[in-house]
């Protein structure tokens, strides 16, 4: 080997290693810059993130299954204070509020109904007192004015008049709706 391929073969050594030390030193840097820009690209979404959290409205409370939902089944009911509410307590606007039940909730069936108050005696309450031959529509046209309101007639008076709306016995006090 000649001096001047001694002095190429040298040169390529040497090119050889400077390129190879740039090779090791761009993937150190790639692997600084992955890690650093990973992080920096997590911390950029979590800004973002935070950003529309902050500007997005209130996210409203989870819908609580109702008894004819299908979702009612996997969820454990809440219990439920059997306290009453104090007169004069708004109960609307608590939270936890007792529920009223409806004819669509299964809770109707366990509570019994308020009784309904009947006819409140006054001085404007008419009666009629049932005469021989006389029958609830021909008492409804004669004294209502309309011959359909005798089942009216009849809602008012069924404990006087009893189960048959046909039998209205002579004698009978009716009471005449308002």
């Amino acid at each position: 080997m000649g001096l001047f391929d001694f002095l190429k073969h040298d040169k390529k050594k040497a090119d050889a290693a400077a390129e190879k030390e740039q090779v090791e030193q761009r993937a150190g840097d790639a692997g600084r810059t992955s890690a650093g820009s990973a992080a920096d690209a997590a911390s950029v979404t979590r800004a973002a993130a935070e950003r529309m959290a902050a500007a997005a409205p209130p996210k409203a409370a989870p819908a609580t299954p109702t008894p004819t939902s299908a979702a009612h089944k996997a969820v454990p009911a809440t219990p439920r204070s059997t306290a009453m509410p104090k007169p004069g307590a708004s109960s609307s606007a608590a939270p936890g509020a007792m529920h009223t039940p409806t004819p669509h909730s299964a809770a109707h069936k366990a509570v019994p109904a308020a009784p309904v108050p009947g006819p409140v005696p006054s001085a404007k309450t008419r009666t009629y007192t049932v005469r021989s031959g006389d029958s609830l529509p021909e008492i409804a046209r004669r004294e209502l004015g309309n011959e359909a309101r005798w089942r009216e007639l009849y809602a008012i008076n069924r404990g006087v008049v009893g189960d048959n709306p046909d039998l209205v016995r002579p004698g009978t006090v009716l009471t005449l709706p308002g």
